[in-house]
């Protein structure tokens, strides 16, 4: 925070306000400690929707404005992923902290940047990995934490069907990175808060097949072989008439499935998947899912912010998802030939 502004609570400002970004207003008016102070969109309706929430909050339609308005200490930053690197700068050039949607950027040479930036001035950057706080993933990842399944040696994950992609920046690989980085950004951060042993290497592969109106792939898959011998696959997909389950995973001592909810058809995955635990001895049971606290993630930057508890999610996180799908696209160009992924250790 700034200095004329510490003790006090953190002015947070909105830059794009979409569905994610009205996510983030819900968050900021649920969280002690946070207060809306700005929004910036080019869309008078979408000024409109944030005040809804906040009918107080000063409205901008030029970024730049907003940053330089001294009105916020941190900004959220959800415009499309081909701008976060250069509008993350901007913010962290002037001082601002930031939290950014997903990815980081489009590649890893950009998230080291980033990260120097903000270590240099001493600000927060940090990416808003939403999914680390799903129900069904904490559920799974306690349970595997625990040992219910033994030692995980298989971990796949799926998120599709069979649909016509949107004409937004969504199905746009200049804007959005592909498909591997839209969905990629949420399941492969997953893969490694469960996974933690170090990467051998990654493979990807993009099928374009079916929808020539986007330019995103219509179903990718990025396969990451561990040192351990572990493996973990991801897939998204708009050509899968037949659905995976959202989670397959496989231990030593069982499995677990994470189901999709057919209560959300068509859209499933707005709900959380259904988790089943299969012992080896033949046996299943559906486990209830745990308890989510309301807006978590935002209530650790406050944390962080005002008494510098780290928080479970690190940039250094985000950016290495960045560089195993940065590792994944270029694999793909070579008919999925293995690529050792640009990773950081600290």
């Amino acid at each position: 925070m700034s200095s004329e502004n510490n003790n006090a609570t953190i002015r947070v400002g909105l830059l794009a306000y979409g569905a994610i970004g009205h996510e983030h207003n819900l968050a900021v008016q649920g969280t002690p400690g946070l207060t809306l102070t700005a929004v910036c969109d080019v869309n008078p309706e979408r000024v409109a929707a944030a005040r809804e929430l906040a009918p107080t909050v000063e409205a901008f339609s030029d970024a730049t404005a907003m940053l330089d308005s001294g009105l916020i200490d941190l900004v959220v930053i959800s415009t499309p992923p081909n701008s976060h690197y250069s509008w993350a700068k901007e913010a962290l050039t002037r001082n601002v902290h930031v939290v950014l949607e997903k990815p980081m950027a489009l590649n890893a040479d950009q998230c080291d940047e980033l990260m120097a930036l903000a270590a240099q001035k001493d600000l927060l950057l940090v990416v808003y990995q939403n999914r680390r706080f799903d129900a069904d993933f904490v559920t799974m990842a306690r349970l595997i934490s625990e040992g219910a399944i033994g030692d995980v040696f298989q971990y796949d994950s799926f998120v599709g069907g069979y649909s016509e992609p949107c004409t937004y920046w969504h199905s746009n690989a200049e804007v959005s990175g592909g498909a591997i980085f839209d969905w990629g950004s949420h399941f492969i951060d997953q893969i490694l808060s469960v996974i933690p042993d170090a990467i051998a290497h990654v493979s990807g592969q993009n099928h374009k097949r079916v929808w020539m109106h986007a330019t995103n792939a219509d179903h990718a898959q990025v396969t990451i072989t561990f040192t351990s011998g572990t493996q973990a696959v991801f897939v998204n997909s708009d050509l899968a008439a037949a659905r995976k389950p959202k989670f397959y995973v496989l231990g030593t001592k069982g499995a677990i499935v994470g189901d999709w909810d057919p209560a959300a058809e068509p859209a499933v995955a707005d709900l959380p998947a259904i988790l089943t635990v299969h012992t080896n001895d033949g046996a299943q049971s559906v486990v209830a899912l745990d308890a989510v606290k309301p807006f978590s993630f935002h209530h650790s930057i406050v944390e962080y912010l005002t008494n510098k508890t780290p928080m479970s999610v690190q940039a250094l996180q985000s950016r290495n998802v960045v560089a195993i799908m940065e590792a994944a696209e270029q694999s793909a160009l070579t008919n999925a030939l293995p690529v050792v992924p640009n990773i950081a250790l600290s």
